[in-house]
């Protein structure tokens, strides 16, 4: 790391979601505790559904965004994957919610509104129950719509995990839990790709500046959540922190070798299944 940014610096646009995750894991960039001299870092905040939607058009509209992997398939040939920056779930992910305490049978049968259909919560509802209906909704209205009536059943992600009780909701599913007992790995949410146009040299300055990011956050825990705290959509500081631990930690920084086999596995079992219809190359970047 570098106290100073060179006068003449390239712009690197970055773009992830308004959420308390992402807010600590880009602390160390967005606040300039993290440098990289000849880099000068712009963030965009917006929503996961959106992002990958963005990717998706053109050449990308950002240098460095946050994806949900199952949009990964779709961006290959722009974006690799960088090496940290993960949202990965070691025995635990989206769930599956409802006003009853369905079945897990029973739940296969409803309709169940779901947060965006390259989310990787939508992935791998899919594989949990091919059959299954959805609907989209915004993730932050699932609860609210699900509490009226409207849907039986949602699919939740992001603070949702851990604020659905409160709610009087109860808990059918568990894909993350679900998806540990059919493989055997933890499973892999959202990462961050980078445009492979940058070339070589920008991309390896850009992974370690995301890496130092993260690693500053971890080291600096207390005032990261602080920053955090601003994106944690009424959660207190104790539901924050433990949602944050969830999920930028050690994976973060590094996938380790079971998280990069449970994305590859994650795709290539989607492409099998008929819902993602192209063959995947997954590659991170060195």
């Amino acid at each position: 790391m570098s106290s100073s940014v060179s006068e003449i610096s390239r712009e690197i646009t970055v773009a992830h979601s308004p959420d308390s995750d992402d807010a600590f894991m880009f602390y160390g960039l967005a606040t300039n505790k993290v440098r990289v001299p000849g880099l000068r870092f712009t963030h965009t905040l917006c929503d996961i559904q959106t992002l990958n939607q963005n990717a998706m058009e053109g050449d990308g509209l950002y240098d460095v965004t946050a994806i949900s992997f199952h949009a990964y398939p779709y961006i290959q040939k722009t974006y690799a994957l960088l090496p940290s920056g993960g949202s990965v779930g070691d025995g635990y992910g989206p769930m599956i919610v409802a006003t009853r305490a369905f079945s897990t049978d029973e739940i296969k049968l409803k309709k169940i509104a779901v947060p965006g259909t390259l989310t990787t919560a939508y992935l791998a509802l899919k594989l949990f129950a091919p059959g299954v209906e959805t609907e989209v909704v915004p993730f932050d209205q699932i609860i609210p719509q699900v509490l009226e009536g409207k849907y039986e059943a949602g699919l939740i992600i992001h603070e949702g995990q851990l604020t659905y009780s409160k709610s009087g909701l109860h808990r059918i599913v568990d894909l993350g839990r679900w998806w540990h007992s059919v493989t055997g790995l933890p499973l892999p949410l959202g990462g961050n790709a980078i445009r492979r146009s940058l070339g070589p040299a920008v991309i390896a300055s850009v992974a370690t500046a995301l890496r130092d990011s993260i690693q500053y956050a971890l080291d600096h825990r207390e005032e990261a959540l602080a920053y955090a705290m601003q994106f944690a959509r009424d959660l207190d500081p104790q539901l924050a922190d433990k949602f944050v631990g969830m999920y930028v930690n050690e994976r973060t920084l590094d996938y380790g070798s079971d998280g990069r086999e449970a994305v590859r596995r994650l795709l290539e079992m989607g492409h099998n299944a008929g819902i993602i219809p192209q063959r995947v190359n997954v590659e991170f970047v060195a």
